[in-house]
């Protein structure tokens, strides 16, 4: 079985369609972890999980202290059922990425508020797991 086998999983993926708010974990300068709640979005077409924050979170700047991306997790519970994701983030600014984190943040959560100081968060996935829903 692939690390991302479960990005083909109908019942993983319905599990990140339904509205469940998520913790990400990011390491510290120091290496231990900073985890925080955050709404994700997951791309499983380009193997890519999405975020949207403030450029001046600790999240994003934990992130941004690495110049090629920051190793995180991301995770998702709802009763015995789970999810989490794994892999490389990026702190993104140009206006395109933005705009497309917002737009995926809209369908699964809600329109964000207005904020200059928006950040998308890009996260390379490396391996997915959990225990979704069966699906009926």
């Amino acid at each position: 079985m692939s690390r991302l086998d479960l990005l083909d999983d109908p019942a993983y993926l319905a599990f990140w369609r339904a509205r469940h708010l998520c913790t990400v974990s990011t390491p510290r300068p120091d290496g231990t972890l900073h985890v925080t709640p955050m709404g994700i979005v997951l791309d499983a077409d380009r193997a890519f999980a999405w975020g949207i924050t403030s450029r001046t979170s600790v999240k994003a700047r934990n992130i941004a202290a690495y110049d090629e991306g920051a190793p995180v997790a991301v995770c998702q519970i709802d009763g015995r059922h789970w999810a989490s994701l794994e892999g490389v983030a990026r702190v993104l600014d140009d206006p395109e990425s933005v705009r497309e984190a917002e737009e995926r943040y809209a369908v699964r959560y809600k329109v964000p508020r207005p904020n200059p100081q928006r950040v998308a968060l890009r996260i390379t996935l490396s391996r997915a797991l959990g225990r979704a829903p069966e699906e009926h």
